[in-house]
């Protein structure tokens, strides 16, 4: 029997980059929910690796409704808020903090307790709230902000990430103190392209839940429909999936979906690999090359050049994108926010209003509960 995860009201959700479904009937999919299953029922702080759209946050939910505890689930996304709000949300602040700071306010591991606080994209912390997240963890304890009282907190901490937080660590980017806190387990979700066995139940679910808005009736996939789907590479995993269904439906003809019918962008999943050096390693020659030749004329700060024109480089591939740059670079948006300052390619943030965020965290807290 095919397990399925789904949000608790994803019929109402806008439209957005995560998973909204997610089943079990690869083997690798398989282990995963078997192992999930078993570290729910420990206290453990887990860290959650996957692919945007692979189903992170549906992964950490069922880790809480497993758990056996009584209090609420909540998600928080770390690269959502500015560098200068992310502790007041995390940790709460107290009346007359900051400007702007008219009242106290509890933060999200007070709001959480004796359930489950799952931060996703954990590797955009900044520096400063990483020491205090380690001390968070290592205390069971967090000091609002303009206070000095600490408060305790019975909390489950999952933390997830599309970023490899060890390559973080040796970059300098991301404490290794933390990351070895955060990952005393360790759940690692593959890509939809490498769970084969999921794609036609996953495409089953989202054609049942997308011919019900529709008003459709046994609708079914194509022999060649089926084909293209387990032969595509879905670099946007579940959620291209779930996008490529709800089209098909729209224009499909007959009660059936056919290859012509899937708006499959990017090429199909590559056979058997052919002999010939690998990419990483023509680019490793060609920079080695480069570099040389720089140090021959030994210019005068030749690793802030390079560093900046790395950034520049990035940045314009991406279009100026900065969540694609950061991901491209291997560091984090925070740490990308501030090459791009420094560089004048980013405005400086101008003076947020911090209590216009908290008054809107009522409301977020209870949807999120």
């Amino acid at each position: 029997m095919t397990r399925l995860l789904t949000f608790p009201d994803s019929q109402h959700q806008v439209l957005s980059i995560r998973a909204k479904a997610l089943v079990f009937d690869d083997p690798a999919s398989r282990a995963l929910l078997a192992q999930a299953e078993r570290v729910a029922a420990s206290d453990a702080t887990v860290l959650i690796i996957g692919e945007t759209g692979t189903g992170k946050e549906l992964i950490a939910r069922h880790i809480h409704n497993s758990s056996g505890r009584r209090g609420p689930f909540l998600a928080v996304n770390c690269g959502a808020f500015t560098e200068q709000l992310v502790e007041a949300e995390l940790f709460g602040h107290e009346a007359g903090a900051y400007t702007g700071a008219t009242s106290a306010r509890a933060g999200w591991f007070e709001a959480a307790a004796d359930g489950t606080l799952f931060l996703d994209e954990v590797g955009d912390l900044p520096p400063s709230v990483q020491v205090k997240l380690l001390r968070v963890l290592q205390e069971r304890q967090v000091v609002r902000i303009g206070s000095r009282k600490p408060i305790d907190v019975r909390v489950r901490l999952v933390a997830a990430t599309n970023v490899r937080l060890e390559q973080a660590v040796a970059a300098g980017h991301f404490r290794a103190d933390l990351y070895y806190r955060l990952s005393v387990a360790t759940l690692q979700l593959a890509p939809l392209a490498q769970r084969p066995g999921d794609i036609l139940a996953l495409a089953e679910h989202f054609i049942e839940v997308y011919s019900r808005r529709l008003g459709l009736t046994q609708v079914r996939l194509s022999a060649d429909a089926r084909d293209a789907l387990l032969g595509y590479a879905w670099p946007g995993n579940i959620r291209e999936l779930e996008n490529v269904i709800h089209y098909a439906l729209i224009i499909c003809r007959d009660g059936s979906i056919a290859r012509e019918d899937l708006q499959l962008h990017a090429v199909a999943r590559p056979g058997p690999a052919v002999v010939a050096p690998p990419a990483e390693a023509v680019a490793e020659e060609v920079l080695e090359r480069v570099f040389d030749r720089l140090f021959d004329e030994a210019p005068q700060a030749l690793h802030a050049r390079v560093e900046s024109a790395l950034v520049r480089a990035a940045y314009r591939h991406c279009h100026h994108n900065q969540v694609h740059t950061a991901a491209l670079l291997g560091i984090t948006r925070n740490v990308l926010r501030t090459h791009l300052k420094r560089l004048g390619l980013l405005a400086p943030a101008r003076n947020a209003a911090p209590q216009l965020a908290h008054e809107a965290m009522p409301a977020r807290l209870h949807a999120a509960a």
